[in-house]
């Protein structure tokens, strides 16, 4: 981060309007630019042949079977996006209390991640390592004597985190907040063989309110409407303990990090580039999409300025990438501009 010496000069030899005077200055003096490397696209899938659902509270955000998928990643690679992050919706009939598909290596992810990996294999994958899409009560964990279960959970997460490996991904990226968890995949992965398997770690997920449609998308509220998670994900009014869990993720193996959501906690990812020597991610939650997607239907925002504005300011705070479900607009907008 830059630092600056005293300002001493004043109006009227300085007019720091000059260089916003035209065109060509601005441009030049723009102190953050927006590239389509920053983009990283959350896809939902599920399973079938021939589906694409719309998913109601994300307006142009719909799930996809495997095959269809492939049909829209094929555009994802033409416009040059590096990264996806797949995230699955499972049927309410192959839940249980364990979550036990999570680690199967049959599962819509495992499966999907070949097809992919067969088709575009420089593209990459990025897994989710939770429980929540697979379990019957929804929480991110075990749930044992009403309580999320960590140890257990961690032994959970590192089969899950083996399949998906196993299957081709890139990075799996664990987003549960369990205390360990980031150690325990990291040995677990190392001792298979998948060294270079990165972990991109959720290190500060809050207990947000702005996660509803994306839970929505993932069926994770099909049985409980209201899911308090908040004895594992973060208390919004916490920065000081966010800094000490990213430390303690990054002295457990992550090798880049995960602010979760983005636009409210711009404070921590400022907070965080400045204190951490970490590559940093931005999650541009479901919430946040939907806000600016319903707005801009409306017309009380201006669609394409918000968007910018708003990934920008990721940008801004010291984010080195960001997930967004803006991504695929964005770089359709990047690349007419050239």
């Amino acid at each position: 981060m830059k630092t600056h010496p005293p300002v001493t000069a004043s109006y009227p030899q300085t007019r720091m309007r000059r260089n916003r005077s035209n065109k060509f200055s601005q441009l030049i003096t723009s102190e953050n630019i927006l590239s389509v490397n920053d983009l990283i696209m959350p896809l939902f899938i599920v399973e079938g042949k021939g589906v694409v659902q719309p998913i109601d509270s994300m307006p142009n955000i719909f799930r996809y079977s495997p095959d269809k998928l492939l049909e829209l990643i094929e555009e994802v690679v033409l416009l040059e996006i590096p990264a996806i992050a797949l995230f699955p919706k499972i049927e309410n009939s192959f839940k249980d209390q364990a979550g036990s598909l999570a680690y199967d290596s049959k599962n819509l992810i495992c499966s999907t991640v070949r097809l992919i990996k067969s088709e575009f294999p420089d593209l990459g994958i990025i897994c989710d390592v939770a429980l929540d899409p697979y379990t019957v009560h929804g929480h991110d964990g075990l749930l044992i004597n009403d309580e999320i279960d960590n140890d257990k959970t961690n032994e959970a997460l590192i089969k899950q985190s083996i399949v998906q490996a196993e299957a081709g991904c890139d990075a799996v990226a664990p987003s549960d907040m369990m205390d360990g968890r980031v150690l325990a995949i990291r040995r677990a992965l190392d001792e298979k063989g998948f060294q270079n398997t990165q972990i991109i770690s959720y290190a500060a997920k809050y207990a947000s309110s702005f996660y509803g449609p994306f839970r929505e998308a993932v069926g994770s509220n099909s049985v409980k409407n209201v899911i308090d998670k908040s004895s594992y994900q973060m208390n919004p009014s916490n920065s000081d303990e966010a800094m000490r869990e990213i430390n303690l993720d990054i002295n457990e193996g992550a090798d880049m990090i995960i602010i979760k959501p983005g636009m409210p906690y711009l404070d921590i990812i400022y907070r965080a580039s400045t204190e951490f020597n970490i590559p940093i991610l931005a999650y541009q939650v479901s919430g946040e999409y939907s806000m600016i997607s319903h707005a801009s239907k409306q017309g009380y925002i201006d669609y394409k300025k918000s968007i910018f504005e708003s990934l920008i300011s990721f940008k801004r705070a010291g984010a080195c990438g960001i997930l967004s479900y803006f991504s695929i607009d964005v770089a359709r907008i990047l690349k007419d501009r050239q």
